[in-house]
């Protein structure tokens, strides 16, 4: 089933089209719902949901007769208002939460990392040390919710529910990140994760030199019968595309492949760095 969060992104997605469509500006269709329009760009990026009323307005608006249509985005509002297992969690940030809807309903996610290891192959060690040394400075309790989060979202590939195609920069094997103890254990549960059959692992080593997107991490996630969106994380917000971007970054991310090792070679580097640098 659909992540709520998901659904409000599809939603949020055919209104900005049918807006575009009837030609009709933001700030137009944002007083025809009475709200402002910074809230309606937030409906259109499926941070927010939206009423009956308010969406009936808004496809009078847009001239939408199609009955079945409109009977089809009045049903994903209704479902979107719906609340994912993270809602218990209240201090996540909203753009997290966004994010863990989306990866929640994706079947696919192809991860590009340059820094640290993917989330969803995190020790709980590891992201604690990443968690609290992030520049928001979360609270001692903040920390440990997202860690428990993180960890929670690691039963989409510990279940089977979701292929991971992960590529990493061999940079991040070198890292110390929570210390020797902390990096030997994170290796170690590298190596592993390398056993599970929906997980791919790739390093591109040092000697490759530059490489296509050297400088941005990201992910793609595919989702079943729906079109994927790239996920990019930044210091001063986060960033999805859509339509042509996706397989502009799947382009990218098929180059990074190429010249990463191939998955048995990454997982013998893996090991050799574990035990060449982090002995016990």
């Amino acid at each position: 089933m659909d992540s709520p969060t998901f659904v409000r992104f599809q939603l949020g997605a055919q209104l900005r089209r049918l807006r575009d469509e009837a030609r009709i500006s933001t700030e137009r269709a944002a007083s025809v719902i009475e709200v402002s329009p910074s809230t309606l760009r937030r409906i259109e990026s499926g941070r927010v949901g939206i009423k009956a009323p308010a969406l009936n307005a808004l496809l009078d608006e847009y001239t939408v007769a199609d009955p079945e249509l409109r009977e089809t985005l009045l049903t994903m509002a209704r479902t979107g208002k719906q609340r994912g297992w993270w809602a218990k969690y209240s201090d996540l940030p909203q753009v997290y939460r966004q994010y863990i809807g989306l990866e929640s309903a994706a079947d696919e996610m192809h991860n590009f990392e340059t820094i640290v290891v993917p989330g969803l192959l995190q020790t709980e060690e590891y992201a604690r040390s990443i968690t609290t040394r992030e520049a928001t400075q979360p609270t001692p309790e903040a920390v440990e919710q997202r860690v428990v989060v993180r960890m929670e979202r690691q039963k989409l590939i510990h279940t089977g529910r979701l292929r991971l195609v992960a590529v990493m920069d061999e940079a991040v094997l070198h890292r110390q990140i929570g210390g020797p103890d902390v990096m030997r254990a994170q290796l170690t549960a590298l190596v592993e994760a390398t056993k599970l059959w929906n997980v791919t692992l790739q390093i591109i080593p040092f000697r490759e030199g530059a490489y296509a997107s050297m400088l941005s991490s990201f992910a793609i996630l595919k989702f079943p019968e729906s079109p994927g969106v790239v996920y990019i994380e930044g210091l001063t917000g986060d960033l999805y595309a859509e339509g042509d971007d996706v397989q502009r970054c799947t382009n990218v991310f098929n180059s990074l492949r190429s010249s990463a090792l191939s998955p048995s070679a990454s997982t013998a580097m893996i090991k050799k760095i574990r035990d060449a640098e982090h002995q016990e």
